[in-house]
């Protein structure tokens, strides 16, 4: 399987399948496609995930799309950004914000992951449950504005603003802690908790998240006297 992804700000990914090759999506996820692609809608992986999927932000049921020939078939952001591909190996999962899953191949599974600490789901900004995305094959990612990662060493650790994290390999302890210091919390403009992450392994950033933009936005919506 080959791919490109292009667009800018506003990303695309293209996938060039082969006869037999397939890809999954959430229902409804394919922006085009071009060529003889038969698409198939289930509860990919039966209920029980199927109920874990949609707790997590993505769709009920899922999409499949099998080439019958050489075809080509196209995931679109719905949101500025950048389409982020992982690889994964063979058991190897990363954890993703909700609504972060956009395509994978076929092989790849999605699963519910629930924070461990309640008070990282509930202040931390990236919610109590996350999706939990595990190989083996190619999952792709939809990552609010730029996407910058981070390989980190055991015990190193980020301090984050909420929000900020996008995806995070499963070996990633996530937290939070309370901003200290009475004119940080209510002056500094940064909130009162922060997300913190410690390695060992890779974090993806993204530096806009849909809910920051939205604050920018609401201010200049007229409103109604």
């Amino acid at each position: 399987m080959k791919y490109v992804i292009e667009g800018g700000a506003l990303p695309v990914v293209r996938i060039f399948l082969e006869p037999g090759e397939v890809m999954i999506s959430e229902s409804g996820g394919r922006t085009w496609a071009k060529g003889d692609i038969l698409t198939e809608t289930s509860y990919e992986g039966g209920a029980k995930k199927a109920l874990g999927r949609m707790f997590s932000g993505e769709s009920l049921f899922m999409s499949k799309y099998t080439a019958q020939s050489a075809a080509e078939i196209a995931f679109a952001s719905s949101f500025p950004g950048k389409i982020l591909a992982v690889e994964l190996g063979e058991g190897r999962s990363i954890v993703a914000q909700r609504k972060a899953f956009m395509c994978a191949t076929y092989g790849v599974t999605l699963s519910t992951f629930f924070q461990k600490k309640i008070g990282a789901g509930f202040a931390g900004g990236e919610g109590f449950i996350m999706q939990k995305i595990t190989g083996p094959g190619i999952a792709f990612l939809e990552i609010d504005g730029y996407c910058v990662e981070y390989d980190l060493q055991p015990g190193e650790r980020m301090v984050l603003d909420t929000g900020v994290l996008a995806a995070m390999d499963e070996t990633i302890n996530m937290d939070i802690e309370m901003v200290k210091g009475f004119k940080n919390m209510f002056l500094g403009g940064e909130g009162l908790f922060d997300t913190i992450v410690t390695g060992p392994g890779k974090v993806y950033l993204q530096t806009m998240t849909i809910e920051n933009l939205a604050k920018l936005i609401i201010p200049f919506i007229p409103s109604k006297n």
